[in-house]
């Protein structure tokens, strides 16, 4: 397909950000009677869900620690309920399992969930949790637990479904979609930007959305994402009612032995997700990632041994995931053999250097969506940048500036081994 030499608005990356911004500013065209997805054109370097969001373990959570990340979060939950079918989202809720060590954290999370009417249960200490927990799964033996916090909206959804339902909704606007499309420059006119150029042209535009990931750019910290499944029938992690279960998230600082020969995988703070997924096929999730080049606080090394990180899940990883997975459950205790090495996830991502997004606008003309971590789950974003487009001020992209770095208005931290929590 030839590219046009002129769209009105050029949106460069056809992710989870790049097509719901797409698609909500068809509608927010429409609605204001001044065009329509017909003047909108997506380009990819490669095509529909390439990069992160297409191989996306698909969590959508709110267990957050920052007010202003729970609060996008509940915006985002809204638009992935408004069509759960196209959006290929399974709304089964998610639980944060955690040690002493967290409970405050997560106390304090549970707390700002009310204040903003987000439904969730929270449950304390060790003996209530074990009970809560068992409840649930009869084989339940995870140690160290003295909370447990259970978000009754939430859930998952599936990667590639996600992001072909949202390209689908798109195109039905009139959205042009245009993949092996690269970005090389822009063209300027005062201030603003006059011109995407291209591999295959130079497209005339008067507004840019970047929405293609942060990449190349040394503020930047990257991670290994350590994911993968375990080739067991999804069914196997059902609750004692014969019910799927939600997003199951559980950190703890209690050690992890080794389910096969009982030798130490860690004796510190290690946290685990997982959830049954008939799209992965077995039960699928992931583990607290890794800093590649050693730049990042407390997760600096691989905490399961590997010396020369190669950006890909290796056996320490499925050593530890699949000892965590039997840790929490007996049902999983010598499944070790079923994991599917064939089907590796998790990737290559990047953390601003508080852990959070950038959504700013730069050049008069031009919204950049600088995320490669929580991106997948904030589909709402998309929606906030097209009416922010059409001149509306969002109160929940405030706190995301890029000026916030040098004004020190950061977001505060957590005690999670998960750097993004």
């Amino acid at each position: 397909m030839s590219i046009p030499n002129a769209s009105k608005y050029v949106i460069i990356g056809a992710g989870s950000h790049g097509l719901s911004t797409t698609y909500h500013l068809a509608l927010e065209l429409k609605k204001r009677n001044l065009g329509g997805g017909e003047d909108i054109l997506v380009i990819d370097k490669s095509g529909i869900g390439s990069g992160a969001s297409g191989i996306a373990c698909g969590v959508v959570r709110n267990n957050y620690y920052q007010p202003a990340m729970r609060e996008l979060m509940a915006h985002s939950v809204e638009v992935w309920e408004s069509d759960p079918e196209a959006y290929s989202y399974h709304p089964v809720g998610y639980m944060q399992i955690s040690p002493e060590l967290m409970r405050d954290d997560v106390g304090s999370i549970y707390e700002q969930q009310k204040s903003i009417d987000y439904p969730s249960t929270f449950v304390e200490g060790a003996s209530d949790s074990m009970a809560y927990m068992r409840e649930l799964f009869d084989d339940w033996q995870a140690k160290g637990i003295t909370s447990v916090l259970h978000e009754k909206k939430g859930g998952y959804s599936n990667n590639m479904k996600c992001m072909q339902g949202l390209a689908g909704k798109a195109e039905n606007e009139g959205v042009k979609i245009i993949g092996n499309v690269e970005v090389q420059e822009f063209e300027f006119s005062g201030k603003s930007i006059s011109a995407v150029v291209t591999n295959r042209g130079v497209i005339q535009t008067d507004y840019v959305v970047i929405g293609a990931g942060p990449w190349d750019i040394t503020m930047w910290r990257y991670y290994c994402l350590q994911e993968g499944t375990l080739g067991v029938d999804p069914k196997a992690l059902q609750t004692n009612d014969g019910k799927l279960p939600t997003v199951i998230h559980v950190d703890t600082d209690a050690s992890l032995h080794s389910d096969i020969d009982g030798s130490l995988v860690t004796d510190k703070l290690w946290g685990i997700y997982y959830k049954p997924d008939f799209s992965f096929g077995g039960v699928q999730g992931g583990a607290a990632p890794y800093d590649v080049d050693g730049t990042g606080d407390d997760f600096s090394v691989d905490p399961y041994g590997s010396e020369s990180p190669d950006f890909v899940v290796g056996d320490d990883f499925i050593n530890m995931w699949c000892s965590a997975l039997a840790f929490c459950h007996r049902r999983f205790e010598d499944k070790r053999h079923l994991y599917k090495k064939e089907h590796a996830s998790g990737g290559l991502g990047a953390l601003a250097p508080d852990s959070f997004p950038v959504f700013d606008v730069y050049r008069e003309n031009c919204s950049i969506i600088a995320d490669s971590n929580h991106g997948y789950k904030m589909i709402g974003v998309g929606k906030l940048i097209a009416a922010q487009i059409m001149g509306e001020k969002s109160r929940l992209l405030a706190p995301f500036r890029f000026s916030r770095f040098e004004e020190g208005d950061l977001h505060p931290v957590s005690n999670s081994p998960f750097p993004w929590s």
